[in-house]
């Protein structure tokens, strides 16, 4: 069963309304899901998908009606994180605060703990 931990992540409302725009285009439902991986020039890299529903496993942040879920190997990593959407003179992409990062590469994709 999947459980609601807002505490534990957090999806900014820039985030959310990206995300919004994003499933409205493609016609799915608005939930994003954040998980890590090893590998990027840090040790481990973010990946980002639209997903259509929460799976058993993972814990689920909502903001302004928006899902963000992680799978629970994932949390560990992430645990305390905030998902942004940034729009700057360096691109448009989803960004990362991560507490539990010790340090990450210069583009913010990937990070090691």
């Amino acid at each position: 069963m999947a459980t609601t931990v807002a505490p534990d992540v957090a999806l900014t409302p820039a985030a959310a309304a990206r995300v919004a725009a994003i499933a409205a285009k493609q016609g799915k439902p608005a939930i994003l899901r954040l998980s890590v991986e090893g590998g990027g020039c840090s040790g481990f890299q973010y990946k980002f998908g639209m997903a259509e529903a929460a799976e058993a496993e993972d814990s689920i942040a909502e903001t302004d009606g928006v899902q963000l879920l992680v799978n629970s190997m994932s949390l560990d990593l992430v645990r305390g994180a905030q998902v942004d959407f940034v729009d700057n003179l360096g691109g448009a992409h989803f960004a990362v605060t991560n507490p539990n990062a010790a340090s990450g590469c210069g583009c913010g994709t990937s990070f090691s703990v």
